[in-house]
């Protein structure tokens, strides 16, 4: 079947975000009583920042609030201005690339808030893509597939006509079970960990390396 669709996932993807995002929500969450350590985070990336800030919050004894994610919000928004280089290197010209012959679009469990601050570091609007779906226009965050379901049906393509371009274990398991082809970036885990986890159809060191790869499904 012929590929007509591009689903980026954002954070680990098209911007180098996770470092800074993890530094917010330590940050953040110490405002809050709760002195998580790097690692408790690992198992939320890709699942949205409630989960990815409520986990550790709940493994600590502390329930989740809302005002977390506006605490780290602002706390992300700080540290991204001093990182100009957060983006990765080439990521306009792939996504030039993609727009050019695909229907694209960002998929993003992260908020709005938090996808406008990385699609403003990139240099684009939100309009540059197709569609933009970002975790609260779903109920059920990944791995559960309803964000890939979402951005294919706003594109207007099958989903077993899209790639999806994912950098985290969650978020490859929604693209598999939303019936798309999978395309793992080793940016947040080892190749090791996503062929053993999630198993991806794909992989690739960095975003420049697309192209090649979406001509060789074609």
């Amino acid at each position: 079947m012929k590929i007509q669709g591009v689903l980026f996932d954002m954070d680990g993807v098209l911007i180098d975000s996770e470092p800074f995002i993890l530094e917010a929500a330590i940050q953040g969450l110490k405002q809050f009583g709760v002195n998580a350590q790097p690692d408790d985070f690992t198992p939320y990336i890709g699942a949205g920042e409630t989960k990815y800030l409520g986990g550790p919050a709940e493994k600590y004894g502390v329930d989740f609030k809302p005002e977390m994610k506006t605490v780290v919000y602002a706390i992300y928004a700080d540290i991204l201005r001093q990182h100009t280089d957060a983006v990765y290197d080439g990521v306009f010209e792939v996504i030039s690339y993609v727009k050019s012959k695909y229907r694209a679009a960002v998929c993003s469990a992260a908020d709005l808030i938090k996808v406008e601050h990385n699609l403003s570091a990139i240099g684009v609007t939100p309009s540059f893509f197709d569609a933009l779906v970002t975790g609260s226009d779903v109920t059920r965050q990944k791995p559960f597939p309803d964000i890939f379901l979402k951005g294919a049906e706003l594109i207007g393509i099958a989903p077993e006509q899209c790639v999806v371009v994912e950098d985290s274990i969650n978020g490859i398991k929604a693209a598999k079970a939303a019936g798309a082809l999978s395309v793992g970036i080793t940016t947040s885990f080892s190749a090791l960990e996503l062929i053993e986890k999630a198993n991806p159809d794909y992989i690739l060191d960095n975003i420049k390396q697309l192209p090649d790869i979406l001509e060789k499904i074609k």
